[in-house]
């Protein structure tokens, strides 16, 4: 199933540019805020595989009108160095255990449009995004899949100078400027995926390939990181994880690289979609 936020209203899509309003068919039943739609998950996708797609009503899907289909978190977790070849270029060893930071829920954004960027050095990182759909506390690994909403692409941009600033890294601060962590086009149950253990993920910046890998690649594996993090916290209802980025990130190249404004940021994944953002700069009052 793909689920989609369109002008703010959760939709089943059942074709490029077609969609059911789940708030309208199912009567009332299920709200029509995505936010709101994860604390009901396990009953929204009973509702939906009994649904007569033949019969039921229809809207027009326009790119325009997608949003993050994730839109307000309590949490939102971030992984960072969980590709080996990012953890190379980083100039860090390959971690034992996930290493965890967050960003803030301000920061998130649709899968299209404009990223104001302030001063400093903003970087692209494509990650696999992961979604909770029902409480996950002390999950054990091989049932963690279970508590996975779906899948979607995200972008963790980075503003680098503020992020290394200081005695002690400011990743957060650094990753949370307005807009700097896109998810979309659309939420895809897991099951959906034709291997979702091995997805292509991929960046491009005006037109060039600049990040290409696959989720089997992933130090921590999305079941990993929900068993880990639910041992420690629990995972709620609409929860996010940022997974985590495979190399080429602006930083790590030679000399680095980073956003400047009039930049086309393409960022995609295997069976789930891409986004688009054009890179802006602040505005002059």
């Amino acid at each position: 199933m793909r689920f989609a936020n369109v002008a703010g209203r959760l939709t089943l899509l059942t074709g490029p540019t077609t969609g059911v309003d789940i708030h309208s068919a199912s009567g009332g039943r299920f709200p029509a805020d995505p936010a709101g739609v994860y604390e009901q998950w396990a009953g929204l996708l009973d509702w939906v595989r009994e649904l007569d797609l033949a019969t039921a009503e229809t809207v027009p899907v326009t790119e325009q009108q997608l949003g993050n289909p994730a839109p307000r978190p309590q949490q939102v977790f971030a992984i960072g160095l969980n590709y080996a070849d990012h953890a190379a270029e980083a100039k860090f060893a390959v971690p034992e255990t996930p290493t965890v930071f967050t960003k803030f829920p301000s920061c998130l954004t649709g899968p299209f449009g404009q990223v104001t960027l302030p001063d400093g050095d903003v970087d692209w990182e494509v990650e696999l995004v992961a979604v909770i759909g029902r409480r996950a506390e002390a999950v054990q690994e091989e049932h963690a899949w279970e508590y996975v909403a779906g899948l979607s692409v995200g972008q963790d941009i980075s503003e680098r100078r503020l992020q290394l600033a200081g005695p002690v890294p400011q990743f957060s601060l650094g990753k949370s400027y307005p807009g700097f962590g896109p998810i979309g086009p659309v939420l895809v149950t897991p099951d959906e995926v034709a291997d979702r253990e091995d997805l292509e993920i991929g960046a491009l910046l005006n037109g060039e390939q600049i990040q290409k890998g696959r989720t089997s690649d992933l130090v921590f594996s999305v079941a990993a990181l929900v068993a880990q993090l639910s041992a420690v916290t629990p995972l709620l209802p609409g929860d996010v994880i940022f997974t985590g980025t495979p190399a080429g990130v602006g930083l790590g190249r030679k000399p680095p690289r980073f956003l400047k404004p009039g930049d086309e940021l393409v960022s995609y994944i295997q069976g789930i979609g891409e986004m688009r953002h054009v890179m802006a700069a602040p505005s002059v009052e």
